[in-house]
């Protein structure tokens, strides 16, 4: 730094906290900032700190450590929930094949043998299910197929909301 000052060094220091830059000023403070040492360092050190203030807002702003540390953690649990879940999830698909064939390969062998469905209701003692007013039920199906299909309703509902992540 020059040991003097310069009397215009205010007027620089303005135009240069303004914003504008050298080329947008009046030919005279040009040539005067080119001819003068004082002035000519004060303008290349505002610039330095101008371009120093906005590379340094154009920085990210990071969230708190601990924020990303919990997010790391829950991302790599999901992971992991997720490789567990896919070798469930055929073993599932595996049962319910299993469980669906043997019902088709059992309904398939009554069938040839000539019973029909309502002795498997019958069989099932279903009346044992219901109150003594219901005991003249004679199998009616607009009564029975409802009360099934609400049955898987709500048992798809319960097995929703037991096996839901959290």
């Amino acid at each position: 730094m020059t040991p003097f000052t310069c009397a215009r060094e205010k007027e620089v220091k303005s135009l240069t906290e303004r914003g504008l830059g050298p080329e947008l000023w009046a030919n005279e403070m040009r040539a005067h900032v080119e001819g003068c040492r004082a002035c000519s360092e004060l303008v290349l050190v505002q610039g330095a700190v101008a371009e120093a203030r906005t590379s340094a807002m154009a920085l990210p702003v990071l969230p708190p450590a601990g924020g990303l540390w919990w997010r790391a953690q829950l991302r790599r649990r999901n992971q992991a929930m997720a490789r567990i879940a896919n070798p469930i999830l055929g073993a599932e698909i595996f049962a319910a094949l299993i469980v669906t064939l043997g019902a088709v390969c059992g309904v398939g062998w009554e069938l040839r043998r000539g019973i029909e469905p309502a002795a498997w209701l019958r069989a099932l003692h279903l009346d044992t299910l219901w109150p003594a007013s219901l005991a003249s039920f004679d199998g009616a199906w607009g009564f029975l197929v409802p009360v099934l299909a609400a049955l898987a309703v709500v048992s798809g509902v319960v097995g929703y909301f037991a096996s839901e992540k959290q």
